[in-house]
């Protein structure tokens, strides 16, 4: 494995590793460093640059040597959609190599604990997302149109263009996914971007640029920054005029913020309060898996996907049936040992205590199953270790304003909301579903057409999977991720995504003529 001299399993206070920063081709030390703890153990195991104001001059130097017509576009340098195909088709093959396929799983469960088959999933939508844009489909991102004119010699012609200078801003819960494929897509449409990753996942993002530069990406074309956010949002005040886009993934009010930073100039992928609804027909046959297919979207990886379950509308009929109590058995399988629960690294457990503790006092409000901390392990103070927890809300509850506020807060961890309706109580859930600010992923559990095709009129989110294996989270590289109901969306995975995100629309009226005859005159058209 030529690419990376790391062994992710032996990182540790004794065999720290020191991730670097890379700007204009070049990889490069800081004077200060940050350290980076182990989140199961709470041991530094790795260190990272610390950028700060006097080190920002290179950076924005490289970012200004991009011109507004970017690195490529339709009629420059259009060889580069052919060179990038085919780093795209060698990183795919390397990634589904076994040893490198296991080196990304490790890492991630290093960095971002969760089980090994978590990971592995994470590295193999990778690969396929590589894949998907071998050979010629990064030129064919780039296909215009064209329309006959209102004269002979004059046609019309649409074409994608990139934006020139671009910044992404990546989160941790998935350190290879979401920056790869925000990455390539940026690059694909002839772009020039700065990415910046999660601190505490940031060596998953300079792994995969030593493999990317492996297998033929020009060391320029990227740069790769680390610091504090107090600083990243310093650095984006001084490059806001030169950089033309900046694309988020995170928090809905860090989202708000960048975008009043950057004057607007953003594509957003924010926070979801992702749900799913269980609709009139129920077979009690289908429980078992519907109940499987909830503990998967509610619990995998912690509950730390930007799609996770966060609350599940439960008709009546599903509850006779015993979802409930299948989901608790199911959720009670998952343990520390295998990570298939383990810290939560953006809410404390005593943040999350609190916020149950604010549901309960709703009245008729229950816990379902967990509510309490994990014991016997060592994982830091600053990060949650809970057990995977359900709480009852009544359905009538969404229609008090200060309590629809409290339930449609999104834990980013093993908790979901659930509740039950009727069918004369449907209206609540899809006005409850309007009233939500975030519009990421859904799920619709039916095999009723009408059924479907109601909620589905009524409903916004980007993300939609609907039918009876209908779930919330499912793998972006064989279709469009992303929200829906905001001109900033981010999409990511598909063509129309990368096309989306990471191009405009330029419109080119050739006019050969012949001259109009008319054309000296005070009156001609």
């Amino acid at each position: 494995m030529k690419f990376s001299v790391l062994d992710p399993k032996t990182l540790s206070q004794s065999n720290p590793y020191t991730v670097k920063n890379l700007v204009y081709g070049s990889w490069k030390n800081t004077d200060q460093t940050r350290n980076i703890i182990d989140p199961l153990n709470g041991d530094l195991f790795i260190k990272i640059p610390d950028t700060k104001s006097e080190d920002f001059l290179p950076f924005k130097k490289s970012l200004e040597s991009c011109p507004k017509y970017g690195r490529h576009n339709p009629f420059s340098n259009i060889e580069r959609y052919k060179m990038l195909a085919e780093v795209s088709r060698k990183t795919a093959e390397k990634l589904k190599d076994p040893e490198i396929e296991s080196f990304f799983a490790t890492l991630i469960m290093r960095v971002m604990p969760k089980s090994y088959a978590q990971c592995l999933g994470e590295v193999r939508v990778t690969a396929n997302f590589f894949s998907n844009f071998s050979s010629d489909q990064v030129r064919f991102l780039a296909r215009g149109f064209s329309n006959p004119g209102d004269h002979l010699g004059q046609e019309s012609r649409g074409y994608r263009w990139p934006y020139g200078s671009v910044v992404i801003i990546s989160p941790f819960n998935f350190p290879l996914e979401i920056p790869a494929l925000q990455l390539m897509g940026a690059l694909f449409m002839g772009n020039k971007p700065l990415i910046k990753g999660a601190s505490t996942t940031a060596i998953v993002i300079e792994q995969l640029l030593h493999l990317l530069h492996f297998c033929g990406l020009p060391k320029e074309d990227v740069d790769f920054i680390n610091c504090s956010g107090a600083n990243m949002w310093k650095f984006l005040e001084k490059i806001k005029d030169v950089v033309r886009l900046t694309q988020f993934t995170g928090s809905s009010k860090t989202a708000n913020e960048i975008c009043q930073l950057m004057n607007g100039k953003v594509k957003l992928e924010d926070a979801g309060f992702d749900w799913k609804i269980l609709g009139p027909d129920c077979n009690s046959a289908w429980v078992p898996y519907v109940s499987w297919q909830s503990d998967q979207d509610a619990y995998a990886a912690s509950g730390q996907k930007c799609s996770a379950q966060s609350i599940l509308f439960v008709h009546e009929n599903w509850e006779k049936a015993g979802i409930f109590e299948q989901i608790k058995n199911l959720a009670s399988r998952r343990k520390l040992d295998d990570l298939t629960v383990g810290p939560v690294l953006s809410w404390s457990t005593e943040e999350i205590l609190e916020h149950i503790n604010s549901l309960l006092k709703i009245p008729e409000s229950k816990l379902i199953f967990g509510g309490k901390p994990l014991v016997g392990h060592t994982i830091p103070k600053k990060y949650g270790a809970i057990e995977t927890t359900a709480l009852y809300v009544p359905i009538e509850a969404f229609k008090n304003s200060e309590y629809f506020r409290l339930i449609t807060t999104e834990i980013f961890g093993p908790f979901q909301i659930v509740t039950t309706y009727s069918n004369k109580q449907l209206g609540i859930v899809l006005e409850a579903c309007e009233k939500m600010d975030h519009h990421l992923t859904a799920a619709i559990v039916s095999t009723n057409q009408q059924f479907l095709n109601m909620v589905l009129g009524a409903t916004v989110n980007g993300t939609t999977y609907a039918g009876l294996r209908a779930r919330t989270t499912g793998a972006p590289q064989n279709h469009w991720f992303g929200p829906a109901g905001d001109p900033r969306g981010a999409g990511i995975g598909t063509p129309e995504a990368i096309q989306q995100t990471w191009s405009c629309h330029r419109e080119i009226i050739f006019d050969q003529g012949p001259i109009d005859p008319n054309w000296g005159y005070p009156n001609a058209t």
